[in-house]
Parts: C-alpha cells; structure tokens; sequence
C-alpha cells in the first residue's frame, strides 16, 4: 500500500449492512452519495422496505434471501467490491448512527496511515453515549487487545475502513458481530496490519432529541459474551498469557487526531 497511488474516493467503495432499516437508510444512503460513488447496500434479509425505499437511488443493493448476519453481509460487500478491483472499503451501520461526513476523515487517514484498519472511534462527547454501550465498548477493547496484542479505540465501532489486502482475506471464521472483532484479529496475525482510530461523533437516541433511531441489534450481554469468548480461546490457544499481556501495555493505541477539534 505505501507504493500505491493515493486512495480517493473513486478508488474505494461504501459498503452499508443494513436489516430492517427504514427509518433511516435512505438518509443515510444519500449523505454518503455525496462523497463516494460506489456505494453497495447489502440487504440481510430484510422484511421491511429497506431495498424499496432506495431503488431510485444510483446504488448497488445485493440482497440475503434471509437474515445471516452482519459478518456475512460484510463478506458479501467485500467481495464485490474485490470483483470491482477497488482498493479498500469504508463500512458504516444504516441506522443513521454515524455521520456520512466522517467518512471522508477516515479516507484521509488511510492515505496517512497506508495498510493501516482506520476506525471511526466514537470518542467525542463521549457523554451521550449510554453508560451501558461506554462499558461494553471498553470491555470490548480489552478482548480485542488480547487478539491483536496492541490496544484498539472503540474496536467495535461499525465506521471503518479496511484496505484492499484485508478484505480479500478469505479465512475469517467467525460471525455475526464476532466477524468484525476477528477482521482485525486475523489482519493483525496474518498481515501484521494495525488499527488506527479517528475521533468521531455518535448519535444515540436521546431524551432532549427528537431524532429517532432503531433500537440497535447489537446486545450488549450476548455479543461480548461471543466476542470475548471467542477471543479468549484464541488466547489461550497461543498461550505465552504473560508475555501478551507485557506486549499489550507498550503498545497504546493509535489515536490520529489531526483533523479533528481539540
């Protein structure tokens, strides 16, 4: 990647997991319409309008015949925009969560940080965010740390973006919300590839907001169950637990900071 000529936003695709989304996919679709022409909705089975309400839109929507999942909604963008020869991906959630204007930042970022999985770190005014989901995500981060051995921010924000070599990993066994904990697990192991994390913002349905989301598929208890499970075996697996640990502690994580406000 550092050889290669810069990522622009003709270079990558916009890849949007989206199930049941209505309430928002359209928005959402449109605002990331303004900055990126290759935009591929993968539709995981939804049983509402989520395809229809974007069928005039100039936008691919590949579509589950039923729900399996956003690991494998994610493998399926991956590998069109592989088949297009593009040179990474962007991916946000369709619940109008994450700002389309953020993508462009984390664009930038990989252009700064060549190889590099740039996540879209929910860290500013961290104090909207529920208490719950701040513990979940720190929680998260932890299990992650054990997997990549270096520190992750935010490692489960669904705002990233994963270069080309990433995407066309094949062997990534895991599913659901796992599938994203072990994109960076596996690149970290097989690629030695690292995440940096960008600043960003995060809209939650709020009390003294009249914007609406869905309420989230993630589930706090049940997903980290899976993921640090998951990522707890691995570790155990390889062994050489105090060793990781000593590893985890000199390797902070990456925070780019460089467009963002202080």
């Amino acid at each position: 990647m550092s050889d290669s000529a810069p990522l622009t936003p003709a270079t990558v695709a916009v890849v949007i997991p989206a199930l049941n989304e209505t309430l928002r996919i359209r928005q959402v679709v449109e605002g990331v319409l303004q900055y990126f022409p290759h935009v591929i909705v993968v539709d995981d089975g939804s049983t509402d309008d989520t395809a229809a309400c974007i069928a005039d839109l100039p936008v691919s929507v590949l579509r589950h015949p039923q729900r399996r999942g956003k690991g494998h909604a994610l493998r399926t963008g991956f590998a069109e925009a592989c088949r297009r020869g593009l040179q990474g991906v962007l991916t946000l959630d369709g619940d109008g969560q994450h700002a389309a204007a953020d993508l462009p930042r984390l664009l930038a970022s990989a252009n700064r940080h060549p190889g590099c999985i740039i996540i879209g770190a929910r860290l500013r005014k961290r104090a909207s965010q529920p208490l719950y989901r701040r513990l979940a995500n720190e929680f998260g981060d932890w299990g992650i740390a054990w997997g990549t051995h270096y520190q992750v921010a935010d490692s489960q924000s669904g705002q990233r973006f994963y270069p080309a070599e990433v995407i066309a990993l094949r062997d990534i066994c895991a599913e659901g919300f796992v599938f994203e904990a072990q994109v960076v697990i596996s690149a970290a192991r097989q690629l030695g590839t690292r995440c940096v994390s960008v600043p960003i913002e995060s809209r939650y349905r709020c009390a003294d907001s009249d914007e609406q989301f869905r309420p989230s598929h993630f589930k706090p208890l049940q997903d980290l169950y899976r993921i640090t499970s998951h990522i707890v075996l691995l570790a155990l697996r390889h062994g050489h637990v105090w060793r990781v640990y000593r590893t985890i502690r000199r390797n902070p994580p990456v925070i780019d900071s460089t467009d963002a406000a202080s």
